[in-house]
């Protein structure tokens, strides 16, 4: 039998078949250790072929994973050598993020664009909670929406209960799948619910000491908002791991970088201290932002 995965726990997997009916899946031994550098071999996503347990109705074996067109992969934590894809054969990723309240970095939001352009999957940028936000942190706000339109990003300034502003996420969302993603506490849950009420999402409150979220949502899965329109929900990420990048083609996944790095009198110019580096020259001159340029040479240290 053939269909796609909309719910990952780890050992078992919800898989919604061709038909319209849903089984809940397993995966051999051996299929477990030829993907060994993943945590999770199946992702939520993925199209599948299964087979039927003989003495479960409801009950399958996934036997082959069809090819990806896609997916959002990261390091499992700092060290370890293990990788985690988080969803697959995704249309676009939503990036839920906040000023404060948790505390999104430019750091955290560069990783996840940098290996969003290394897989071709494009990025809405969404700032969510516009309503609580002092003055100081509204004008971060606008320092951080200039930065990512002008390397041409969709940004949305939200707040989850606001119907003009959920009437904004309604359209580039319509009839595609989407991965939702961000720091735990920055509200995916509270836009999903908005979104479709009868989800009714488990949502948390942030801790009172360290201002950051609390993981409500425990596996991956992909909720249905609308008729053919679907979002993947995933835990809250504490921290974004690169992998599979190696260092002198990171300014390749930063546009802004990359328009000036052709340019550069060296062609392995990793734009630190070299020579004629266009890309510094371009620094220099406010063409290329700071905290893009910090997140890129944060990104080569890690590697």
């Amino acid at each position: 039998m053939h269909g796609r995965v909309f719910k990952s726990t780890g050992s078992w997997y919800r898989v919604l078949s061709d038909e319209g009916i849903q089984y809940d899946c397993r995966i051999k031994g051996k299929f477990r250790l030829d993907k060994s550098k993943l945590t999770n071999p199946v992702a939520v996503g993925d199209t599948v072929e299964f087979d039927l347990e003989e003495k479960e109705e409801k009950q399958g074996v996934i036997t082959k994973i069809d090819e990806r067109k896609n997916y959002l992969i990261r390091r499992s934590n700092k060290l370890s050598k293990q990788f985690q894809i988080i969803a697959s054969n995704v249309d676009q990723i939503l990036l839920v993020a906040t000023i404060a309240k948790p505390r999104t970095t430019t750091v955290f939001i560069d990783r996840i664009l940098m290996t969003a352009e290394a897989y071709r999957i494009p990025v809405i940028l969404i700032f969510n909670k516009r309503d609580v936000y002092s003055a100081e942190e509204q004008r971060l706000l606008e320092t951080y929406c200039k930065i990512y339109t002008s390397i041409g990003l969709e940004v949305k300034i939200v707040s989850a209960f606001d119907a003009t502003d959920l009437q904004s996420l309604r359209m580039p969302i319509e009839h595609k799948i989407s991965l939702i993603t961000g720091h735990s506490g920055v509200g995916k849950s509270t836009l999903m619910n908005q979104l479709n009420p009868s989800l009714t999402l488990k949502t948390g409150s942030l801790s009172k000491y360290y201002q950051r979220g609390t993981h409500n949502t425990t596996f991956a899965e992909m909720h249905t908002i609308s008729e053919q329109t679907f979002i993947i929900d995933t835990p809250g990420i504490k921290d974004f791991g690169v992998v599979d990048f190696e260092s002198e083609n990171v300014s390749l996944f930063f546009p802004d970088i990359r328009h000036y790095a052709g340019q550069c009198k060296f062609n392995n110019c990793k734009h630190i201290d070299e020579p004629e580096c266009m890309v510094l020259n371009a620094l220099k001159n406010q063409q290329i932002h700071v905290s893009r340029y910090e997140s890129y040479l944060n990104i080569l240290a890690t590697l």
